[in-house]
């Protein structure tokens, strides 16, 4: 019951935020465009149509990902309004978790928001359903999970400035990280080597998740692939969690 109030506390206090809406407003709208654009190119134009609305969706889904994400703890801290939470019965474990399960009901509201309006559109104008699709959102539901936690792990932390800019440069290096495991190769020192494979495993690998242009090209996803993805997904979540939850226990409030 601590850990449902926390968390629909969290979703309501994230859901009035002015950006929240704003982010989704433009994501919706950009989708959308990119009808224009298809026409304005050459090739399948179905194609161009998924590709670009697929891609705008992903990209304001992170940065609502990102900057609800960041604020959260901030602005209990500065409100001092953290006191009052933990004088009741709340362990700061539940507060962790309370705020990230409250996060990842954000995030999947404002996503199946954009995604539903996203099939809308294709339905009127292709007149066709695109199942594969959801397959798509469901992955990417998962990377926007991963890209929670980390928000929290440095709002934990952190100032909201440096949050969002560790975060977002851990995104993109997680989007990056297969051309850092070729460039391992590269490196003759042992110890550089068994740095570079620390490095590897610890960060996230989020291309696990990049499954679009398999659905836009119609190529079937192997089954194993999704199921290790989402493993995957759940054992960094707990990881980065428990290391949010150990830095949070030490913390001291002025």
């Amino acid at each position: 019951m601590r850990l449902k109030a926390l968390m629909l506390n969290t979703f309501k206090e994230a859901a009035r935020n002015r950006i929240f809406y704003l982010l989704i407003v433009f994501g919706i709208v950009f989708a959308l465009s990119s009808r224009l654009i298809s026409l304005l190119t050459v090739g399948d134009t179905v194609k161009v149509l998924k590709d670009i609305g697929l891609a705008v969706i992903n990209f304001f889904s992170v940065l609502v990902a990102v900057f609800t994400g960041i604020n959260l703890i901030y602005k209990e801290i500065d409100k001092k309004t953290i006191y009052n939470l933990l004088s009741k019965p709340i362990s700061r474990e539940q507060f962790i978790i309370g705020k990230f399960l409250g996060l990842a009901l954000t995030v999947l509201a404002a996503l199946a928001a954009m995604a539903l309006v996203f099939f809308l559109f294709l339905l009127l104008t292709t007149g066709s359903f695109d199942a594969p699709i959801l397959l798509y959102f469901l992955m990417l539901y998962f990377e926007l999970l991963i890209v929670i936690a980390i928000s929290l792990l440095f709002s934990s932390f952190s100032t909201p400035i440096l949050s969002s800019i560790f975060t977002l440069s851990l995104y993109l290096i997680g989007h990056m990280l297969w051309t850092y495991n070729e460039f391992k190769y590269q490196l003759t020192d042992p110890a550089l080597r068994y740095l570079s494979d620390f490095l590897y495993y610890i960060l996230p690998n989020l291309e696990k998740f990049n499954i679009k242009n398999a659905v836009v090209m119609r190529i079937p996803v192997a089954g194993d692939q999704i199921l290790n993805a989402i493993l995957y997904a759940l054992a960094y979540i707990l990881s980065i969690l428990a290391l949010s939850i150990a830095i949070f226990r030490r913390r001291e409030f002025p």
